[in-house]
């Protein structure tokens, strides 16, 4: 029941999740309650990208 999204989840570990919201233009709130219930996969790739990006900017 809570294992949605784990993918997500576990790809975002070292990465704040105000980063991610700030990346996708949307409140940190928002994006809170995007990861409660399963995500279409066209969501949750905008979100992977996103995070692939902001953990790319951190290496830098």
């Amino acid at each position: 029941m809570f294992n949605r999204n784990q993918d997500i989840k576990e790809a975002k570990k070292d990465v704040p999740d105000w980063a991610i919201a700030e990346k996708l233009g949307i409140s940190e709130n928002s994006f809170y309650r995007w990861i409660r219930k399963e995500l279409p996969a066209q969501q949750k790739e905008m979100i992977m990208t996103a995070i692939s990006e902001l953990k790319r900017e951190l290496e830098n």
